[in-house]
């Protein structure tokens, strides 16, 4: 939702949202699993708390095969046993470089990831996460 005063970003500045586009449609390209991306959008996302982006992700996962259960649980990803490890290990991955915090132990969290994901993927990931937290402050400024 935006309000009245929204701010257009995509008329304001067409060429720099022309590029995040093509930036988007390149990670697109680097094998990431397509579920995996709507996920890591997904819960990225819901820690930004952009509603727009939460909905749109939602239905990118649905059209893409995911489940409405594993959807309904992303949040308590860690509870549950709905996520595979790999799965997992993007999760916390994301949600570390979303809420960055100083004592975050990254090296510990690329282990991880190295258990599931060759290092092209996880610089996929990384990608991805850093794309989808770009756009969810783009969506955000005009709440």
């Amino acid at each position: 939702m935006t309000t009245s005063n929204a701010i257009n970003h995509y008329e304001n500045v067409p060429d720099i949202v022309k590029r995040f586009v093509a930036a988007s449609g390149e990670i697109g390209k680097a094998g990431l699993e397509p579920k995996l991306r709507h996920l890591i959008d997904l819960r990225a996302s819901q820690i930004n708390q952009c509603a727009y982006c939460v909905k749109m992700h939602t239905q990118e996962a649905l059209d893409a095969g995911e489940t409405q259960e594993r959807l309904q649980r992303l949040t308590v990803w860690r509870h549950v046993d709905d996520y595979t490890p790999a799965e997992k290990a993007a999760f916390a991955w994301t949600e570390a470089l979303t809420s960055l915090q100083v004592d975050t132990n990254y090296e510990a969290l690329r282990g991880e990831l190295r258990r599931h994901f060759d290092d092209a993927e996880i610089s996929a990931i990384t990608a991805a996460v850093a794309m989808i937290n770009l756009w969810n402050r783009v969506q955000v400024s005009n709440h």
